[in-house]
């Protein structure tokens, strides 16, 4: 199902937190006729050799070492924040005196305009050129993406969500008619000239080449789960309910925490986790015969159905989850409205600093994996970055390299004055300091923070500890090295995928069956035609793609 999602695992604050729908209309028909059809059309794998081929040459620019230093994909934690910072970028990257214009998404209030930001006005200062970015709503970005590739009219630096890509027909042919080529900008060593975009990992550049060639810079992940369960602890305890360790635990917990008089539910949006708690896999699994089996087909995606919907049919869920697709379960969960919910691994540390400030106590955490019939979780993720940002093309070298120097400045490394400055604002306005020293956010910067610059560059994912949220850095990596090792392996991992269009089209419609079923609009005994439908119409299309895509690379 769409995430109304990280990972995403993504950080609304830090302008992580993912989500979204297809854009398939558009691109799917004549709006770029001009480009190539068959690739679009049939989908493409780039072998993994061709992608090492046109990567940045990966250099670390660690300023701070790390207190916890990271494990593969899991994040390196800072307990302490420093008390001397230094600067990253000694030379504004802006030069040309030309605004710079971006748009990004974010889910939450819309900001000041420039003249009236001082957080804009702090980090257009540094850069030497007005950005103008347009933050526009998360949960309804597909359709500001549909209006700009089907117009060709995109900005200077376009923030584009994984989630989006993978359902938006012909990317691969948008990518090259209106973006730039970045292969001879950032190909091997020419990356030296942007230090902070050399220092993202390897396995996030990967998935910024499309036909062979670069054109994209990535923000990493900073965890690799795509999900979490995240309940109310403080008020979970203070009732007694006790933390559910088995799927019957949790439809119990259900039961006893629901009260529809008193207005507060069990639950808001969980299908995504109860389908891993049933060990069910994100996409395709392997079979006996060496053929992939998409989880439609699988008793473990019935299973979770059959139970999910249960939890509707019971009222345990709450009526704006049940109502909408995009219901506002952040501020549901933060007055105890509902007290469990599936999000990023991003959203907890933004929410915990804020609203310890107006609930005494408030406690969020996630709730540890369970498996069902003695059976393991099976935890999805990946390497994959959470957003893509995106040069226009045909600006000219000096403007992509200005461009460029800018992405790099946003992807200034911790330790640096840059990076307290886009994620914290000014001290004295945005932000005021603990006793260690550590920044706490200020209402001026809730008003006039949106991530507005946060995901153009990129950052080394990283976890710091903050004085209103002491425990977080910490809680953050015990919890990943703890259920790592379920972490479903990534049977495509090193081949870059530009899926077939028909598949694209295909997935929104199917989400869309599903939600239908889990609120009651559909029988249960509807998922069997609702496979057939999927598999008829580009689920079989997709299946073959696939398992060429892994029979090509030897898998």
């Amino acid at each position: 199902m769409t995430p109304s999602q990280p990972g995403a695992s993504t950080d609304r604050r830090t302008v992580l937190r993912l989500i979204g729908l297809g854009a398939a209309a558009t691109m799917g028909g004549s709006t770029l006729a001009g480009c190539s059809k068959e690739v679009g059309s049939q989908g493409s794998a780039t072998q993994a050799d061709a992608i090492k081929a046109v990567l940045p040459t990966y250099k670390a620019a660690d300023l701070l070492p790390p207190d916890i230093p990271g494990e593969g994909p899991i994040p390196s934690g800072y307990l302490k924040y420093p008390t001397e910072l230094v600067d990253a970028v000694t030379e504004q990257p802006g030069r040309s005196g030309q605004q710079v214009r971006a748009i990004s998404p974010w889910w939450g209030p819309t900001p000041p305009a420039n003249d009236r930001n001082e957080y804009m006005q702090a980090i257009n200062a540094k850069l030497g050129v007005e950005m103008v970015v347009s933050v526009q709503d998360g949960n309804t970005y597909a359709d500001k993406l549909n209006a700009m590739l089907g117009a060709r009219d995109v900005p200077d630096l376009l923030c584009v969500p994984n989630w989006e890509v993978d359902k938006i027909a012909r990317f691969s042919d948008a990518t090259k008619a209106l973006f730039e080529d970045l292969t001879d900008y950032l190909q091997g060593d020419k990356a030296a000239a942007y230090p902070y975009l050399a220092a993202l990992p390897t396995g996030s550049w990967e998935y910024c080449v499309w036909g062979g060639r670069l054109y994209a810079a990535p923000f990493p992940t900073d965890g690799p789960f795509a999900w979490t369960l995240f309940h109310r602890k403080d008020l979970i305890d203070k009732a007694g309910y006790g933390t559910p360790t088995t799927i019957e635990e949790l439809y119990e917990f259900g039961k006893k925490a629901t009260n529809a008089n008193q207005g507060v539910w069990a639950f808001g949006t969980v299908f995504d986790m109860v389908q891993q708690f049933y060990g069910c896999n994100q996409t395709w699994r392997k079979k006996a015969d060496g053929g992939l089996e998409h989880k439609y087909e699988t008793a473990e995606f019935t299973a979770a159905l059959e139970f999910t919907a249960r939890l509707f049919a019971e009222g345990m869920v709450h009526p704006d989850t049940v109502a909408s697709k995009g219901a506002d379960e952040k501020q549901l969960f933060s007055a105890g409205k509902i007290l469990m919910y599936q999000d990023g691994m991003g959203a907890w540390q933004g929410m915990q600093g804020e609203q310890a400030k107006v609930t005494p106590g408030f406690n969020m955490q996630p709730l540890p994996f369970f498996g069902v019939n003695g059976k393991d979780a099976i935890v999805w993720g990946s390497e994959k970055p959470v957003f893509y940002t995106f040069v226009k093309k045909d600006l000219g070298k000096e403007r992509v390299e200005e461009l460029l120097r800018v992405m790099n400045w946003c992807a200034a490394p911790f330790g640096s004055r840059e990076f307290e400055l886009r994620e914290y604002g000014v001290e004295g306005k945005h932000f005021t300091r603990a006793a260690d020293h550590s920044p706490i956010p200020t209402d001026q910067f809730r008003k006039e923070f949106a991530g507005q610059v946060n995901s153009l560059g990129g950052r080394p994912p990283i976890k710091i500890r903050s004085g209103d949220t002491p425990n977080y850095a910490q809680e953050y990596i015990d919890f990943h090295k703890k259920f790592i090792g379920l972490r479903e392996p990534e049977l495509f991992a090193g081949i870059k995928l530009e899926l077939p269009a028909n598949w694209s089209k295909v997935l929104q419609p199917t989400d869309d069956k599903i939600r239908d079923i889990l609120r009651g609009r559909r029988p249960l005994t509807d998922m069997d035609q609702v496979t057939k439908e999927f598999l008829s119409t580009g689920g079989e299309e997709g299946r073959a793609f696939h398992e060429k895509a892994l029979s090509d690379n030897g898998r």
